[in-house]
């Protein structure tokens, strides 16, 4: 059964894309064509966070269209979705010149845009794609040891949240291990998703 579209998400959303999309102060919107909000549905149970827009996304204001974003639908596929199953954003919301690292101000700046777009769209789960998303919310941690992990973290603004660490689909898209690992991990995220369902129904019942 086709998923009814919850219109009055999708409306709160908009809106806070276009409230950011004006009053942002992340220094990187000077050298972006245009923000990357994120794309998806507005009432998605999973969420996916990667690190920031690259060239191809800044031209075209949607988020993983390239080569990564290619890679992360198969692996989509591979567990029955389709990006119209699921959210998918970045922690900055402009391309950073040269497709360097987000600096930490930088990343301060978008952060209440990011927050806003959780609170809104209430995931089950979050997925962060890559060091610096995962940083975002559980930091001092390698990713190389928690990747593939789940934790329940808490925030004064976000309230209590899973999230599943991953490597991002960009550094796994050359290197066989990451590949395999990556691959390995995204199985997991189906299971992972009714566990937390059924944890969450014996609360409420």
């Amino acid at each position: 059964m086709e998923k009814k579209k919850n219109t009055v998400k999708e409306k709160k959303l908009e809106a806070i894309n276009a409230y950011w999309e004006k009053h942002c102060t992340c220094g990187l919107r000077e050298g972006a064509i245009q923000a990357v909000p994120g794309n998806g549905d507005a009432d998605a149970q999973i969420l996916f966070i990667g690190e920031a827009p690259g060239k191809k996304e800044d031209f075209e204001g949607i988020p993983f269209i390239g080569s990564a974003g290619k890679f992360l639908s198969e692996m989509l596929a591979s567990i029955h979705l389709k990006r119209e199953d699921i959210f998918i954003t970045n922690v900055v919301k402009y391309r950073p010149p040269e497709n360097r690292d987000p600096s930490p101000e930088e990343k301060e700046a978008c952060r209440q845009w990011l927050v806003d777009q959780v609170k809104s769209i209430d995931p089950v789960l979050i997925v962060t794609l890559g060091r610096h998303a995962m940083e975002n919310f559980i930091p001092d941690r390698k990713i190389s040891e928690i990747h593939g992990k789940t934790f329940c973290m808490t925030f004064p603004d976000l309230g209590m949240r899973n999230f599943f660490c991953l490597y991002h689909p960009a550094a796994a898209l050359y290197n066989g291990g990451l590949r395999e690992a990556l691959k390995k991990d995204f199985k997991k995220i189906p299971r992972l998703l009714r566990k937390i369902q059924k944890e969450k129904n014996s609360v409420t019942n």
